[in-house]
């Protein structure tokens, strides 16, 4: 079965950058989905400890994330 993402969509009024602190650690989204996949198909407990915590995409995935879950669920190509 398919992860479905759930998309964070601020309210209007905190659209300004906030001062967030920079990533303690950074990794690549391709090495990061198949650990969380793994862990969300076999329900390892301590990955519902995380699923309140921000991540931080770049604009672009972001962008396409949105027309993802806003379209008809079908990637659009370039």
């Amino acid at each position: 079965m398919a992860a479905h993402l759930k998309l964070y969509c601020p309210p209007p009024d905190e659209e300004e950058p906030r001062n967030m602190p920079e990533p303690d650690v950074r990794i690549r989204l391709g090495d990061l989905l198949p650990l969380v996949a793994v862990a969300q198909r076999m329900n390892f407990i301590w990955l519902k400890d995380f699923l309140d915590d921000e991540v931080a995409v770049s604009g672009d995935l972001y962008d396409v994330m949105q027309s993802f879950r806003i379209g008809s669920g079908k990637p659009t190509s370039a």
